[in-house]
């Protein structure tokens, strides 16, 4: 079968106007809540796509860590390329994919640094060896073998100990949304697709896009 054959008709859910909450953040925390009880894999997982200095786009899987009427906040090194784009141009656009559920959530907005309390927090909250990960690698630049990476680590590990503090280039960000699209699956292509727009006043409003 070619790579054109492959397709599925959607058939689980469906979504309207009337059954969607008037807070797109509720809304995501329902689905998210939906994913997680469906034993959805890595629910928590979604495409981080930006936007470098020279126009070109680039995207990667990252893991969510907390969702709230403040937005979508993520970690990571400040200095990878994310970093690097995010601040020549601090806008980002999120993607959820549920397969298991037919879902997607779409979500873009404005990305600011989390602050030093919330980075220090969740960066002592990490696994030992995480931590330790985070200082030895210089994320996105090359190196020359893995041998050389493992050296850093294990170098990285005597000198840190049990209690490594959190780099300074290393922290998080929160995308603060101003559009957040709900789609769903459904037969024929005919899909469900419910968009929220922040308007000038910080109020929502939600429209039906075309599949």
């Amino acid at each position: 079968m070619s790579i054109a054959d492959q397709r599925k008709d959607y058939a689980r859910a469906s979504l309207s106007e009337e059954n969607v909450d008037a807070d797109p953040i509720a809304q995501f925390i329902k689905w998210f809540e939906e994913a997680l009880a469906a034993q959805v894999p890595e629910a928590n997982a979604m495409s981080v796509a930006t936007v470098g200095v020279d126009g070109r786009p680039s995207s990667r899987i990252l893991l969510i860590k907390a969702v709230d009427e403040q937005g979508f906040t993520w970690f990571t090194n400040y200095q990878s390329r994310k970093g690097k784009d995010l601040e020549a141009n601090p806008y980002a656009a999120l993607l959820f994919h549920w397969i298991e559920l037919e879902r997607q959530v779409r979500i873009e907005g404005k990305v600011a640094r989390t602050s030093d309390t919330e980075n220090d927090a969740y960066f002592q909250s990490r696994p030992l060896g995480s931590r330790i990960g985070a200082i030895a690698s210089d994320q996105s630049r090359p190196i020359g073998n893995r041998d050389v990476l493992e050296e850093k680590f294990i170098q990285a590990e005597k000198r840190c100990g049990t209690e490594p503090a959190r780099p300074s280039h290393w922290g998080g960000y929160r995308l603060v949304p101003d559009r957040i699209e709900f789609w769903q699956g459904r037969p024929s292509r005919l899909h469900d697709r419910i968009l929220y727009t922040l308007d000038d006043t910080g109020r929502w409003a939600r429209q039906r896009l075309q599949p």
